[in-house]
């Protein structure tokens, strides 16, 4: 079996156990796997910057927040329905992204994650400043009627369970199917090299500026779009989401489950959250218990789970 037929059946596996996964377990097992596919959305969009063109941010939790409140303003204040509140939020993300992209990658390395950070800092003061809108740390509650809308001659409902889980199924299969396809491309070539030698990659005639800016808007553009899902799916938009440490959560859900790798930053967001949610139902100090297990992941997998697996025995993942 080639390597592109490994990698894809791999990929098909993990898909299908998660869509017959809703059949097995328990309707808060069910609803936890729901946020962490909107989750890991986030996640394979932040690890296209970071792990395979070399990008470290510090400001991804502005892009989320940017979908997040489009899509939570589109249905509460603009009565916009569902589905064209997502498609907004998208577009902003878009534009947003390549609007930030095109300013802070004009500083390279520590410079780059110091502007995200400034940027991303000034959009969650942003959103405590137009409190009267976005209601601040208090955040905006979407109401159940406000998550119905119909598609496609059917009635659809996010308040329904299994509607949420499937469509979020479909949301993380999209996403890292982009993803995939982008890094099996002439442009997840050009990304790596540039990640491994930007300067030599210039060299060789590539446009280093426009390529990089791509990975940004791709990157930004999937954050919104699991912002606008989150905010869709589970009625809530919030400050906090905005904060740098929903900056931080994608980098250790990307480093966890193994940078550089398409799935890696699902089997993160997986592990952080189900870990999480574990150490809180016996200690306050859950972080604590997120401590040592990146600590643990460090010593013992230090490329991520999935980038140690593939560096000793599965060469052929993506």
């Amino acid at each position: 079996m080639s390597v592109a037929a490994k990698s894809l059946v791999f990929h098909g596996a993990v898909f299908v156990l998660l869509f017959l996964a809703q059949f097995i377990v328990s309707d808060y097992a069910a609803l936890s796997l729901t946020r962490i596919m909107v989750l890991a959305v986030y996640a394979v969009g932040y690890n296209l910057m970071f792990g395979y063109a070399g990008l470290l941010s510090l400001g991804h939790a502005m892009f989320f927040a940017a979908g997040l409140y489009t899509a939570a303003l589109g249905v509460t204040r603009g009565g916009w329905g569902v589905p064209v509140s997502f498609a907004a939020a998208i577009i902003v993300g878009a534009v947003f992204s390549a609007l930030i992209g095109a300013v802070a990658l004009r500083a390279r390395g520590v410079a780059f994650m110091i502007v995200t950070l400034m940027f991303s800092q000034a959009a969650y003061l942003a959103v405590l400043y137009f409190g009267a809108y976005t209601r601040g740390d208090e955040g905006i509650v979407v109401k159940d009627d406000l998550r119905k809308f119909a598609f496609a001659g059917l009635d659809m409902d996010l308040t329904s369970p299994v509607l949420r889980y499937n469509l979020a199924l479909v949301l993380l299969m999209l996403a890292v199917s982009l993803v995939f396809w982008i890094v099996r491309s002439p442009v997840g070539r050009v990304l790596a090299a540039i990640r491994e030698n930007e300067m030599r990659t210039a060299m060789l005639g590539y446009d280093v500026m426009r390529y990089k800016l791509a990975a940004v808007v791709v990157s930004g553009t999937l954050s919104a779009a699991s912002g606008a899902a989150f905010a869709l799916m589970f009625g809530y938009a919030g400050a906090s989401f905005a904060s740098i440490q929903y900056s931080i959560h994608p980098l250790l859900w990307t480093l966890l489950g193994g940078s550089a790798t398409v799935l890696g930053p699902v089997l993160g967001t997986a592990m952080m959250t189900l870990l999480t949610d574990l150490a809180s139902s016996y200690t306050d100090a859950n972080l604590l218990a997120v401590g040592v297990a990146l600590i643990l992941t460090v010593l013992f997998f230090p490329k991520g789970v999935l980038g140690t697996l593939r560096q000793k025995w599965l060469g052929w993942l993506p």
